[in-house]
């Protein structure tokens, strides 16, 4: 065990690059010490964030010391610049994925630049194959070119090019190298398949798809429709949440990470990087707003096959591979460390067979928005929608394992009938504005869990909604009671209840899910305040009336922002972030709360279509 935590970089000290195949996090320090490749959900090739000794990594770094470290966007792009600054010179090192929208192949490319003065660099490559569990060899092709090869049946093959001479040393790829003023050193990590073309002018292939990857983003931000406050971190709220589309399905995953811990030193440490239907409504809605009507539809359409692939209603499940599979089976990686110790390191996610009502809520919004403001839907997926409204209707009353996928026991969550009520409240509206038949009973059952809310989930005593059936405890996602238009935002339930999750829930500015209770969610440990309940927040206090106050909030939320506008899941209370990164739920919460505070201080409120 490394005993050592500050070999760990805080997970804010990150940004992200990405090809929408999969991402890379490129450390403040020039490290990349986190990326799955070739795919979001293939195993790693990287990761020293989740075990400094073990995982692998690809680093380059000014051998001097005394650095002093920047790390910037490219306006409008997910091109990362980081920067190495010094009284003898400042050296800088550019990364980025050419995305697959552009060309065929997966590659990660590095320039190395000396911007003034002169400065010597140490470049190693250690790739650590399927999560550190595979050996590989490495192979020197010539002075420029490595090919690393992973053992067994799944292995995979990389060949590092460069500009520069490299070394081989203990099976890692190395170079040392000193550059004055304007001088530069390419460094390109491709997956190597039976297609490949071989080496090529290097200089000239990264420079052109340098300039190629920057006019794609921002020929994409420049599609946005939003003109409105903020207009920097929607962008790039809109553009991290880009880089978890998957090009060739369609389907975001919630994180790109797995394993990194909700508290440090804790257990609560699981994998995001699949996609879960309770996303669809939140992601449908964030991209119609922004005009990125193209990624929207091509959600709906991935959620369109998971319908149609089920065999009978009360089958839909509330995660898939973004293929659209059910391979999630959850196994614990003990030869990793973990993030500072934090164990165990998990990979696969064991909630996706449970029973979750509430997704078909989200399901039915999501279509219910993409049919009236992006494009109608077929009456194919009308019909296999109506046969799980239909299930609905029958086991809207059961007990599950509700939003936050707790492991302690089903319960009668308000959250999941809500959202049930929101299913057969939007199949209605679907219906009606198709003038398609309307089975009499789902207006009934409808009504019956409306009314059950109100009188089953009011408690009386403490004057406002309930997280359970018998509980005296409130929940974060309550909070979506007035978003998903259930209730008023100014109703006096809805406003006492509001009032008793800020003295529960809320610290300042920031809200935890719910207070952490072992025999509640059947595990050890706490964990931070949850950043997208704390935007969920900020829009109920806009709608509610209290815009000043929102406002203040919001901009407060921002502050905690890292130093390039992503956000991990959760914060801790010394602002520092936890969880996995970045995490797609906290920018969509970002997105929506924007959009509702800009409209209420334009006086546009209850005049947008959306």
């Amino acid at each position: 065990m490394n005993e050592d935590t500050n070999a760990y970089l805080p997970i804010e000290d990150h940004g992200v690059i990405g090809d929408l195949n999969t991402v890379a996090l490129v450390g403040l320090n020039g490290t990349i010490d986190f990326m799955c490749f070739p795919d979001f959900d293939s195993p790693s090739i990287f990761a020293s964030l989740l075990d400094a000794g073990k995982g692998g990594s690809f680093s380059i770094h000014p051998t001097h010391n005394g650095m002093k470290h920047k790390q910037l966007y490219l306006p409008d792009t997910n091109v990362l610049l980081t920067r190495f600054l010094s009284d003898a010179g400042i050296g800088e090192v550019t990364d980025f994925m050419p995305v697959e929208a552009l060309k065929e192949g997966h590659e990660l490319i590095r320039r190395v630049a000396c911007v003034y003065g002169s400065m010597e660099f140490r470049m190693q490559c250690s790739p650590r194959f399927n999560y550190a569990l595979s050996p590989h060899t490495a192979v020197q092709v010539n002075e420029n070119e490595v090919q690393f090869t992973s053992e067994g049946p799944d292995g995979i093959s990389l060949r590092l090019k460069s500009t520069g001479p490299l070394q081989l040393k203990d099976g890692d790829a190395e170079a040392t190298f000193r550059l004055n003023t304007g001088e530069k050193v390419d460094f390109i990590l491709e997956y190597v398949t039976s297609d490949t073309p071989p080496a090529i002018d290097l200089e000239a292939f990264v420079t052109r798809h340098l300039y190629e990857t920057i006019n794609y983003w921002k020929d994409w931000v420049a599609n946005s429709s939003y003109r409105g406050r903020w207009m920097e971190m929607m962008n790039r709220s809109a553009l991290v949440l880009k880089l978890m589309i998957s090009h060739r399905y369609g389907s975001m995953v919630a994180a790109p990470t797995f394993g990194l811990p909700e508290e440090i030193g804790g257990v609560r440490n699981w994998d995001y990087r699949y996609t879960w239907i309770r996303d669809a409504s939140f992601t449908v809605y964030a991209l119609l707003r922004l005009g990125h009507k193209q990624e929207a539809k091509n959600f709906v359409d991935w959620v369109d096959k998971q319908c149609d692939s089920l065999k009978d209603a009360g089958y839909l499940r509330l995660m898939y591979t973004l293929e659209g599979k059910l391979e999630l089976e959850e196994n614990e990686l003990h030869h990793l460390e973990g993030y500072k110790n934090s164990r165990p390191v998990r990979i696969g996610n064991g909630a996706y067979d449970q029973i979750q009502l509430d997704i078909y809520g989200e399901l039915l919004d999501s279509v219910y928005l993409y049919d009236k403001y992006g494009a109608p839907i077929s009456f194919d997926f009308w019909n296999d929608l109506r046969r799980q409204v239909d299930w609905v209707c029958h086991n809207w009353h059961r007990q599950d394992e509700g939003i936050w996928e707790v492991r302690g026991g089903k319960r009668h969550f308000l959250y999941s009938r809500m959202m049930c009520w929101v299913a057969i409240d939007r199949a209605i509206k679907i219906a009606n504005n198709h003038s398609y038949p309307l089975p009499n009973r789902w207006v009934e059952e409808r009504d019956s869990i409306f009314f059950s809310i109100h009188h089953e989930f009011w408690n009386e005593e403490l004057q406002c909604f309930v997280q359970y059936k018998g509980a005296d405890t409130v929940d974060a996602a309550t909070l979506l009671m007035p978003l998903v238009r259930f209730i008023s935002p100014k109703d006096p339930r809805w406003l006492s209840t509001l009032k008793r999750i800020e003295e529960r829930l809320v610290s300042d500015s920031l809200v935890f899910r719910y207070r952490t209770d072992e025999a509640f969610d059947g595990l050890a440990g706490g964990e931070g305040t949850f950043s997208m309940c704390t935007f969920w927040y900020v829009e109920c206090l806009a709608k509610s009336g209290q815009v000043d106050k929102a406002r203040l909030y919001f901009e407060k939320m921002l502050g905690y922002a890292n130093h390039l506008g992503l956000y991990a899941e959760m914060l801790g209370l010394k602002g520092d972030h936890l969880g996995n990164f970045p995490q797609a739920f906290t920018h969509l919460g970002l997105i929506s709360a924007a959009l509702s505070i800009n409209d209420i201080l334009e006086g546009k409120e209850n005049k947008r279509k959306i």
